[in-house]
C-alpha cells in the first residue's frame, strides 16, 4: 500500500517514534522535510518537534508560515464541496467559545514562531485570524514587529467572521470600523499585504475602501470581498493606475454596479451573486483581463442585461464562465453583437442551466465565439434548491432565444466539447450534442460528464435529480450504442471521427 509523505509523517507521530518510521523519515534530507511540514498544517507541523532531536528545530525553519484560525478550533472545520467559495456559512457554525479557544492557541503558537524566527526571514506568512475580544491586540504587534524586523516580507491575510449573510447592516458597519481600526493601528500590515480576504463589512464611505485596499496597499495582489460593500444599491468605482491587482473576487455583494475603471494588471475577475436586476460590471481600462466567472440566480421577473454591452471594454478575455445556477437567464439573447467581445475567446463554459431547458440557445454564443477551442455546458437540477417563485406555482419561462442559422461553422476553431451532468434520455441533450458535431469541423473529443459531486444537501433531502440522478449510461454497451447514435452518419455528417469520451464517477471509456 503506498502512503502520501503527510501521512507517512502523522503515522510516524501516532505510533510513538517506532524506529522503523523514525528511520524512513530520518533518511531524507532537511529541504525535503521542510517541503513536507509545509504540506501539513502548524499545529501539526508544532506536534512534529517531539519525533526526535532532529526534528526538534525544523518547524521553526519553515520559509513560509501559515497561521490559521480553523487548524486550532477543538472540532475541525467542515470540509464542504466548494467550502473555499462559501466559508463564511462554516464560520457561522463555530460557537464563541470555539472561537476563542481557537485564538488563544493561534497567539500562543504566532509568538512561538514569530519571536524565535527573527534570525530568519519568513518568505510569506498566510494569517487566518477572528477580530474579537481582545486578540488584536496580541496578534497585531506580533505581526507588526515581524514585519519592521523583516522577518516577515509577504503577508496573507485573512479577517474571518463568525455571522453568515445575514449579517445586520448595523453589525457590518461595526464590524467595517474594528477592521479599519486594526489598520489604523497597525499601519505596516498594509503595505505588506499580498492577499486579503474580508467578510461582513460595509464601509461607511466608498472612499475609504478605496484608499484602503488601493492607496495602501502596494502590494496586493489577489483581493476577495465576501458580502462587503460601500451601502445598500452603492456603486463602487475602482481607479487605480499604480496597482498590482491580478485578481478580484466578490461574493452576495448589495453593491447595484462594480465600475473597474482602471485596474492595468487584473487578470481575473470572480462575482458570485449579486442582488440587483441592473447590469453588474462596467469596464474601462483592463488590457490584462483573461478570465472572467459570473454566477448568479435570477427571479422570475429580471429584465436581463446585454452581455455584450458589460463586455464592452474587456475584449481580451480567453476564458468566460456564466453560471445560472438553475434559474432564469440573466442576459438577453445575443449572438453577432458579442463577436468584438468573443475576439480572443479560448475557453467558453455555460453552467447552471435547469435541466429541463434546450440547450441549442448556447450555439448561439459559440456561433459569436469561431475562435473557441473548449465549449462546454452543464445542466443543473437540484431540488435543494428550487426557487421559491416555482415553490408558489409559477412556471420557469424556457430561453426565448433563436438557434443561429450556422452560417460560419467553417471558421469554428472548437477541438474540444464538454457537457456535464449528461442524460441521454433528455432528449435535447443528444440533440445538442448532434448539432455541434456535425458543424464543428475541427472538433476532437466530445466529453460526456457525469455530474462528480453529489449535492449533500440534495442527500439530506432524500431527493435525487428526477431526469439526472441515475441516468448516466455506466454500461459499455449502453455508452457504444450512444456513441452510435451520436456519430449517426444520417444526422452527423462532419465531425463523425471527433472521440466520444463517457466519464463516470467509477471510470472513463473513450469510443
Amino acid at each position: 500500500m503506498a502512503y502520501s509523505v503527510p501521512t507517512l509523517l502523522l503515522s510516524s507521530m501516532e505510533q510513538n517514534n517506532k524506529p522503523q518510521e523514525e528511520d524512513r523519515l530520518g533518511a531524507l534530507t532537511d529541504d525535503i522535510l521542510l517541503s513536507i511540514l509545509g504540506s501539513v498544517d502548524l499545529a501539526t507541523a508544532a506536534r512534529t518537534s517531539a519525533l526526535s532531536t532532529r526534528w526538534r528545530s525544523l518547524p521553526w525553519l519553515l520559509p513560509e508560515l501559515n497561521l490559521h484560525v480553523r487548524d486550532f478550533l477543538p472540532v475541525p472545520c467542515p470540509d464542504y464541496p466548494l467550502a473555499a467559495a462559501l466559508r463564511i456559512f462554516f464560520y457561522s457554525k463555530i460557537p464563541a467559545q470555539h472561537i476563542n479557544q481557537a485564538m488563544a492557541s493561534l497567539t500562543r503558537a504566532a509568538r512561538s514562531f514569530l519571536r524565535t524566527k527573527h534570525s530568519r526571514t519568513v518568505t510569506k506568512m498566510s494569517l487566518e485570524i477572528y477580530l474579537v475580544g481582545n486578540y488584536s491586540h496580541d496578534i497585531g504587534p506580533l505581526v507588526r514587529d515581524a514585519i519592521d524586523n523583516g522577518t516577515v516580507r509577504e503577508l496573507d491575510l485573512t479577517i474571518a467572521d463568525d455571522k453568515d449573510f445575514r449579517c445586520k447592516r448595523a453589525d457590518m458597519l461595526q464590524k467595517a470600523r474594528v477592521v479599519d481600526g486594526f489598520f489604523s493601528t497597525y499601519p505596516n500590515v498594509l503595505p505588506c499585504l499580498t492577499r486579503l480576504h474580508l467578510y461582513n463589512l460595509r464601509f461607511a464611505e466608498g472612499d475609504m475602501l478605496h484608499h484602503t485596499l488601493f492607496d495602501c496597499c502596494k502590494q496586493l495582489q489577489h483581493l476577495s470581498l465576501d458580502h462587503c460593500d460601500a451601502g445598500d444599491g452603492s456603486v463602487w468605482q475602482i481607479d487605480a493606475p499604480s496597482s498590482g491587482l491580478r485578481v478580484l473576487e466578490l461574493r452576495y455583494s448589495y453593491l447595484k454596479r462594480l465600475e473597474v475603471l482602471c485596474l492595468p494588471k487584473l487578470e481575473l475577475l470572480r462575482w458570485e451573486v449579486w442582488l440587483h436586476n441592473e447590469t453588474p460590471l462596467h469596464f474601462g481600462s483592463v488590457p490584462c483581463l483573461k478570465e472572467l466567472f459570473l454566477l448568479c440566480g435570477a427571479d422570475i421577473d429580471h429584465p436581463g442585461f446585454s452581455l455584450s454591452q458589460l463586455l464592452d471594454g474587456a475584449t481580451d478575455i480567453h476564458t468566460l464562465t456564466l453560471n445560472f445556477q438553475g434559474e432564469k437567464l440573466w442576459i438577453q439573447p445575443e449572438s453577432r453583437q458579442l463577436r468584438a467581445a468573443f475576439s480572443k475567446l479560448k475557453k467558453l463554459s455555460i453552467q447552471g442551466i435547469y435541466v429541463e431547458f434546450d440547450l441549442l440557445w448556447t450555439i448561439n454564443l459559440l456561433e459569436a465565439a469561431p475562435t473557441v477551442e473548449i465549449f462546454g455546458v452543464e445542466a443543473f437540477e437540484h431540488p435543494c434548491s428550487v426557487p421559491f417563485w416555482v415553490r408558489v406555482g409559477v412556471q420557469r419561462v424556457q430561453p426565448s432565444w433563436k438557434t443561429p442559422g450556422f452560417t460560419s461553422c467553417s471558421k469554428w476553431q472548437l477541438r474540444e466539447l464538454h457537457v456535464a451532468s449528461f442524460s441521454p434520455l433528455v432528449g435535447h441533450h443528444m440533440l445538442f450534442v448532434r448539432e455541434v458535431m456535425g458543424r464543428a469541423p475541427k472538433l476532437e473529443t466530445v466529453l460526456l460528464k457525469e455530474n462528480e459531486e453529489p449535492c449533500r444537501k440534495c442527500e439530506a433531502m432524500g431527493a435525487l435529480p428526477t431526469p439526472i440522478g441515475g441516468m448516466f449510461p455506466r454500461g459499455k454497451d449502453e455508452q457504444d450504442a450512444i456513441a452510435r447514435q451520436l456519430r449517426d452518419k444520417r444526422i452527423v455528417s462532419s465531425s463523425s471521427a471527433a472521440k466520444i469520451v463517457f466519464k463516470s464517477i467509477a471510470s472513463t471509456v473513450v469510443f
